[in-house]
C-alpha cells in the first residue's frame, strides 16, 4: 500500500493504517483509503455502508460485533476530535480469543483502524464533539447486530475515564462469557472461511 502504511495490531486480522499527509499554506491532503491497500492485506473490502458518530469526552461506544455470515468489516478514523479506538478479539475458537488493543485516532495524525469481519470495536471519545466516520462492508443488519459489555472485569480493558458514559443498549449487552456460553459469537473457522471466500472472489475478478 504506498499512500497508506498498514501495521499489524495485537488482534491478528486487525491493522492500523497511516496515510500520508501532503500540506502546503491551503491546508492538508491524503489519501485515507485505497481498496486495493486491502486486498494486499489478504481482506479485500467492498463498501456498502458509510456511518458517523459524533461524542462528547468520556462517551463509550461498543463493543460492537455482527453475525458471521454474513460479517461486517470496518474501516475506522476519526475526523474530529480524538478517540480511543478498541478492537477485540471475539471470535470463539481463536487463538488470541479475548485479546484486545487500543489505538488513538485523530484529526492529526488521522490514523485508520481496519478490523475484518468478526472482530468486535469499541471507543473512547477523548475531547468535545469527537467525530468518528466508519465505512462498513455490510449494511447495518438489526437482527445480526450484537454487543458485549464495554466494562467486562474479563476483558479488562483500560478506558481512559473513571465514569465511562454508555447507551442502555451497551450497559445492557451481555460479558464475554455469558455471549460464549450462549453461543452468540462469530466462530472462528466460520470467519477464516469468510476471509478466504473474499480472497478467492478477487482473484477470481483479477
Amino acid at each position: 500500500m504506498a499512500a497508506v502504511q498498514p501495521t499489524p495490531t495485537a488482534v491478528p486480522d486487525a491493522y492500523l493504517l497511516t496515510p500520508a499527509q501532503h500540506g502546503d499554506d491551503r491546508g492538508v491532503f491524503l489519501e485515507w483509503f485505497r481498496s486495493e491497500g486491502l486486498d494486499a492485506l489478504g481482506h479485500p473490502f467492498t463498501l456498502a455502508q458509510a456511518n458517523a458518530s459524533v461524542s462528547r469526552p468520556g462517551v463509550v461506544r461498543g463493543i460492537h460485533y455482527a453475525d458471521v455470515p454474513p460479517g461486517q468489516a470496518k474501516y475506522v478514523t476519526c475526523v474530529r476530535g480524538a478517540v480511543l479506538d478498541v478492537v477485540v478479539d471475539l471470535r470463539a475458537g481463536s487463538p488470541t480469543f479475548g485479546a484486545w488493543d487500543a489505538v488513538r485516532l485523530d484529526d492529526a495524525d488521522r490514523r485508520v483502524l481496519f478490523l475484518a469481519e468478526g472482530l468486535g470495536h469499541g471507543f473512547c471519545a477523548l475531547e468535545p464533539d469527537s467525530t468518528v466516520v466508519y465505512l462498513c462492508s455490510d449494511v447495518y443488519r438489526p437482527g445480526a447486530e450484537h454487543g458485549v459489555h464495554p466494562l467486562d472485569p474479563v476483558l479488562d480493558i483500560d478506558w481512559p475515564v473513571e465514569s465511562p458514559v454508555l447507551s442502555p443498549k451497551d450497559a445492557a449487552a451481555p460479558s464475554l462469557a455469558d455471549a460464549l456460553a450462549a453461543g452468540a459469537l462469530p466462530d472462528y473457522e466460520t470467519c477464516r472461511r469468510r476471509y478466504a471466500e473474499a480472497r478467492s472472489v478477487v482473484g477470481q475478478v483479477q
